[in-house]
């Protein structure tokens, strides 16, 4: 993705295919941050920006130029989250990055406009886990440098491994370097695709008794249920 050119925009079905990879819901529009089951009472004061409505893109202007350069947010990922969808909007309704940040005013850079716009594009299941504050908005900075599929072993890993922001760094930048997701994760001592679970007694029982005596590991059987299921 250049400076100049955003990506289009993309509008299609959230249902379809499973697991996208980007934002499916409209630019601007508060998915994760309207929604009482993750920001409770702040749900109904949640900002949303149209690229099309001039007054709205006057708002998120505001928003992007307060959030680049006041200590507006600190650790409060809802708010982060906020400011990333004013700099998305911005794109999306001046048509690239640097006109973009033209718009947010002095002290507001193209790199910054970008990094938080792609921090906006990022799968709805991945931002929540940011909403909660499971993943640091800096984390979610470097998740969102990879494309497709790798964001979401990238964030997965985070939660399940507890990757450092210097260390989600480190693996985004080999991974934009040439080398595999796996191979990546490996490097830092994490291994990928590793999750532990919880099961209800009689469940466990089940599992090992059927891993055993089919000579599998459980992970396999696991594996096989939850690839039917999903």
């Amino acid at each position: 993705m250049s400076d100049e050119r955003p990506a289009a925009p993309d509008g299609g079905d959230r249902t379809a295919p499973p697991w996208p990879a980007d934002r499916r819901a409209e630019v601007g529009e508060p998915v994760v941050r309207g929604d009482p089951a993750v920001t409770g009472d702040r749900a109904q004061r949640a900002a949303r920006f149209d690229p099309e409505d001039q007054e709205s893109l006057a708002a998120a202007a505001d928003t992007a130029r307060r959030f680049g350069t006041e200590a507006v947010g600190g650790d409060d990922n809802v708010v982060m989250l906020r400011g990333a969808a004013a700099c998305a909007a911005l794109v999306r309704g001046h048509g690239s990055y640097k006109a973009a940040a033209e718009a947010a005013g002095d002290g507001v850079g193209v790199s910054f406009i970008r990094k938080w716009a792609r921090v906006h594009d990022l799968p709805e299941s991945v931002r929540r886990h940011v909403a909660r504050g499971d993943i640091a908005p800096t984390a979610a900075k470097h998740i969102a440098r990879v494309a497709g599929d790798v964001r979401f072993t990238l964030a997965w890993a985070v939660l399940d491994a507890d990757l450092t922001v210097r260390e989600v760094r480190r693996v985004a930048s080999a991974i934009n370097d040439g080398a595999t997701p796996d191979a990546a994760l490996r490097e830092e001592g994490i291994a990928p695709g590793r999750i532990e679970v919880d099961l209800p007694p009689d469940a466990y029982r089940r599992l090992r008794d059927r891993a055993s005596l089919q000579n599998r590991e459980p992970g396999e059987v696991v594996t096989d249920a939850l690839e039917e299921f999903l």
